[in-house]
């Protein structure tokens, strides 16, 4: 499937000022830009490029050259090494509030991962040539790229960590419990759900399973009373117990 292209925005690229204003309305609830005054978004805008792709397209693919990053206002796009011979490894599920392709366009380089959709995204593609003018301008910019860097390396170090010290059982119920806490009341007891975001081979991928081994856990997991299965719907039946499981592998 072909990527979408993505065209750098030039540097005296002007956006229309109804179009401007709806895009600053979207800038004003991203993290990343936290306490820009109107003026500054406006000068954001210039290089910001709304994208509504349909569940399946692929932004990107390993290679393909790196003119920005993107941020994603609703929906979910995977990242993910695709072998020679077709077998895929997902790297990380990006969740609304989120941004991906940062580190490579600092470094100029092209993409090392291939980008789709799980879910129809809305996205904003920002353009290098603004972002790092900003860089230069304003330098707690600088320090909240850095943090948000920072925080990607140190969730990927967990990753290695639990792929290499914790067992499939450890990591399943892992994801389970930070799911609810995602989509969940805090502090929810008793029994619960969760709606699993996407289809379970990709998550299984994540967790670096095997389809086959993630659907056996589950089974395992049901038969011990401590979920129960309904398609990508999982009744977690006494969240305080599933925790304690998890303290107990």
């Amino acid at each position: 499937m072909p990527a979408i292209e993505c065209l750098e925005t030039p540097p005296a690229a002007a956006t229309p000022k109804p179009e401007a204003e709806r895009l600053c309305k979207l800038l004003a609830h991203i993290p990343l830009l936290d306490g820009f005054d109107p003026a500054e978004l406006v000068r954001f805008a210039r290089g910001v490029r709304e994208q509504n792709v349909d569940k399946g397209t692929v932004l990107f693919h390993r290679g393909d050259p790196c003119h920005g990053f993107h941020l994603v206002l609703s929906g979910q796009i995977k990242l993910a090494f695709t072998s020679s011979e077709g077998q895929e490894k997902v790297i990380e599920i990006i969740r609304p509030g989120q941004s991906f392709g940062e580190a490579v366009m600092f470094m100029e380089k092209p993409y090392v991962v291939m980008a789709q959709a799980l879910t129809d995204c809305k996205l904003l593609h920002i353009a290098k040539n603004v972002v790092f003018e900003e860089m230069d301008r304003d330098p707690s910019f600088c320090r909240r790229i850095i943090a948000g860097l920072s925080h990607r390396l140190h969730h990927l170090i967990a990753d290695v960590e639990t792929y290499s010290l914790r067992s499939g059982r450890e990591r399943i119920v892992g994801y389970l419990l930070r799911e609810e806490e995602i989509s969940g009341e805090p502090g929810a007891r008793g029994r619960v759900s969760v709606r699993l975001p996407t289809s379970k081979g990709t998550i299984a991928s994540r967790l670096n399973l095997t389809q086959e081994h993630f659907s056996r856990i589950l089974h395992e997991l049901a038969e011990a009373g401590l979920i129960g299965v309904e398609g990508r719907t999982i009744h977690i039946l006494d969240i305080e117990k599933l925790r304690t499981a998890q303290m107990q592998y």
